[in-house]
């Protein structure tokens, strides 16, 4: 990995420093204004990190902190580029960032299509308790389980809020007869337990035709089985939850008994869609739906800055608390301490920037995501414009409307 140029962000997604330095300022209210460099300013380092070979292109030199001058707190950003992005090489450019830069916060953008980076930032939170905030791609991913002592903030909805906007659907079209089908990828019984609940709690009368839970990696035996299982399967409507990997072959062997095509509606939580970004494999059926964060349309300039501000403001509020800026974390190598009993990973569990609410629970999602339903249309692209209705669900709520 080469070292990257003092410069600035291609114009596709970046004005140039004097232009967005104007446009900064010119949207910030004068309250907000600091002097630039002042002494009674700490810089906050935060490593933003960019992984996956596009990037190479789009962005040119490096991160500056004029970039950053509305937020509260000057920032020192540390651009990282990931060209490899297998998880051997990423794990080491990450924990060679830690190990040169003492850091406040990691700020990660991918677009890769799974969500094998969320559980890669996840074991280096657990190892560092740095605070890494996933943005984008597998690293936004939500993980229905993070180890001890995760530090991994990912800008996400929970797999019930994602539930919830799955009903809201199928309610909306009277879909109320419907089957389960999982892998046993984990997070799957709280999956099956939290549509059981829903449903016998519910004034609406639905009706759970079946529940199924099997292996789901390629295998003879496991295909046999497979295909005898779905083979049983009467409903028209399927919720399923499983890895991004495990879809494709879920998919293929619907296919080979009949359940993908006209009159079939699959529904799709956004571990198994991975990265909206990136066209699924062949085998994902045409009118597959998903309900996911409304970020993923977001610009890249407007992903990095609230990623940046979430660091910024839990260092801002550990600051208004203490009267001091916290340390820069653990890399790596050097063993975990204790942790404090106010931490600034703490601090950033409850964050306000720009009229937004980046509150986070304990398992680090958002507690209020804004969420939409997609579709996968003709093209093979993921779309939210459907021509019946397009639902926005924010915090557990939805509303519809038509859209032409």
């Amino acid at each position: 990995m080469g070292v990257v140029r003092q410069g600035y962000l291609s114009a596709s997604l970046w004005p140039p420093p004097s232009l967005l330095l104007l446009l900064l300022l010119g949207n910030a209210p004068l309250c907000r204004g600091r002097p630039f460099g002042s002494a009674h300013d700490p810089a906050v380092n935060v490593a933003v990190v960019f992984s996956g070979s596009a990037y190479q292109t789009e962005i040119k030199g490096r991160l500056s902190r004029e970039n950053f001058l509305d937020l509260p707190l000057e920032v020192n950003p540390i651009t990282v580029l990931v060209n490899d992005t297998n998880p051997r090489a990423l794990l080491t450019r990450v924990c060679d960032t830690l190990a040169a830069n003492r850091v406040h916060g990691v700020v990660f953008e991918d677009n890769i299509g799974s969500e094998a980076v969320a559980q890669i930032l996840d074991f280096i939170s657990t190892q560092t308790a740095v605070p890494i905030v996933g943005i984008s791609g597998g690293s936004a991913v939500v993980l229905p389980h993070k180890g001890d002592g995760s530090t991994f903030l990912q800008l996400g909805s929970s797999i019930e809020q994602q539930v919830n906007g799955m009903f809201k659907v199928m309610e909306e079209y009277n879909w109320d007869s419907f089957a389960v089908v999982t892998s046993l990828y984990p997070g799957y019984d709280t999956f099956v337990d939290y549509i059981r609940s829903f449903t016998d709690t519910s004034y609406f009368l639905w009706e759970l035709q079946d529940s199924l839970s099997f292996d789901m990696s390629a295998d003879g035996m496991n295909d046999l089985r497979a295909r005898r299982l779905l083979q049983q399967v009467d409903a028209q409507v399927l919720l399923v939850y499983c890895s991004h990997d495990e879809a494709q072959y879920l998919f293929r062997v619907a296919r080979q008994v009949g359940l993908i095509g006209p009159g079939y509606i699959w529904f799709l939580p956004s571990v198994a869609v991975g990265n909206p970004n990136v066209q699924p494999a062949d085998s994902f059926p045409v009118g597959v739906i998903s309900v996911i964060s409304d970020r993923w349309k977001m610009s890249l300039r407007s992903r990095v800055r609230d990623g940046v501000a979430i660091v910024v403001k839990g260092v801002q509020s550990f600051r208004k608390q203490w009267g001091v800026v916290p340390e820069g974390h653990n890399d790596c190598y050097t063993p975990v301490r204790p942790p404090a009993n106010d931490t600034l990973f703490r601090h950033m569990l409850n964050v306000t920037w720009e009229y937004t609410d980046f509150s986070f629970n304990s398992d680090g999602y958002l507690v209020n995501p804004s969420m939409i339903v997609i579709t996968l249309d003709r093209e093979r692209q993921w779309d939210k414009t459907r021509r019946a209705a397009a639902f926005w669900i924010t915090g557990g709520r939805c509303s519809s409307r038509v859209v032409r």
